[in-house]
């Protein structure tokens, strides 16, 4: 039986991370060429020769995000012309995940939409990790692995709190119940929530707390860090109501507008992110900042899907 060939390629999105995964899969990038017209718009050439081979394309839908939406697209479309015969996206952040439902009368299903254009474009699986919304899978009528930051979250969060036996999990909202509620389980630690109020798209306020956090060590998980605004509100909330010191960790570190400034000037010890999205020059200077990477599970995900072994028995 003739072994499945297969090419692991990039948009220009978070390069660092699909060269780390190549890297721990023993392979080397394949060669691709994204680039922009004079006015704008996107270029793709692949340089590999792709015919029936199975091709995983390793783009985050991150800021700016519309445009790499687009490369991610093209390259699809580019790869289906080509004969590739099974075409993986490896989105390690899925941009508008957030418009996951109607929240007001005349208003998008973004993250429904843009399922509709990268199983349209050719995408055959897709691969992300710690979606905003878990149902955003049921966008999607091709196979979706979601995949979890929490075994290398768990390491870092257990390094930062060592030696510290009264940990409290912080949900900053009730949709983050469940990640606190897994993340306690394995620190052996206490759950709280954050009644949280938004007003208005990047604006929260933190109103109440609901569990115990008075002289525990905090720990606020959430799925993803915008303008930092939420956490930061969250942190003020729970040293208001006793904890003793406060540390942060999110999958995806968007880290827009004034988010480090936000961070910089708060009482968190530490904001713990993955290199799911790639850090910028301002998140790499501030101290409080930690990237850690999610390369190696992302490998073995991969790995495993060419080799049609289970997927989720990483996180069991």
């Amino acid at each position: 039986m003739r072994l499945r060939e297969w090419v692991i390629l990039s948009g220009n999105s978070n390069r660092p991370l699909a060269e780390q995964i190549c890297k721990r899969l023993g392979k080397t990038l394949g060669r691709a060429d994204v680039r922009r017209f004079s006015d704008g718009e996107v270029f793709v050439e692949i340089g590999e020769n792709v015919r029936g081979r199975d091709v995983y394309v390793i783009q985050s839908t991150s800021g700016p995000v519309n445009e790499t939406l687009m490369e991610l697209l093209i390259m699809i479309d580019a790869l289906k012309r080509a004969s590739a015969k099974e075409i993986t996206a490896v989105i390690p952040y899925y941009g508008y995940a957030r418009q996951d439902r109607k929240v007001a009368p005349r208003t998008p299903i973004s993250a429904k939409l843009t399922a509709d254009l990268i199983a349209t474009a050719g995408a055959t699986r897709v691969v992300s990790m710690d979606l905003h919304a878990g149902q955003i899978q049921g966008f999607f009528n091709i196979p979706f692995d979601n995949l979890f930051a929490s075994p290398v979250m768990l390491e870092h969060i257990r390094r930062e709190t060592q030696g510290t036996n009264n940990l409290v999990m912080v949900s900053p909202d009730a949709g983050g119940v469940e990640r606190a509620r897994h993340y306690a389980k394995r620190l052996d630690a206490s759950v709280a929530v954050i009644d949280k109020r938004r007003t208005g798209p990047n604006v929260a306020k933190a109103m109440n707390i609901i569990g115990d956090v008075k002289d525990k060590v905090a720990v606020i998980l959430d799925d993803m860090i915008d303008t930092a605004g939420t956490l930061t509100e969250a942190a003020h909330a729970v040293l208001d109501h006793g904890a003793t010191r406060v540390i942060a960790g999110a999958t995806h570190g968007v880290l827009s507008g004034p988010a480090i400034e936000r961070i910089s000037n708060s009482h968190i010890e530490k904001v713990l992110i993955t290199d799911t999205i790639q850090a910028h020059e301002h998140a790499k200077s501030c101290p409080k900042i930690v990237q850690v990477s999610v390369a190696d599970l992302f490998a073995e995900a991969i790995h495993r899907i060419h080799n049609y072994d289970s997927v989720s028995s990483l996180f069991i």
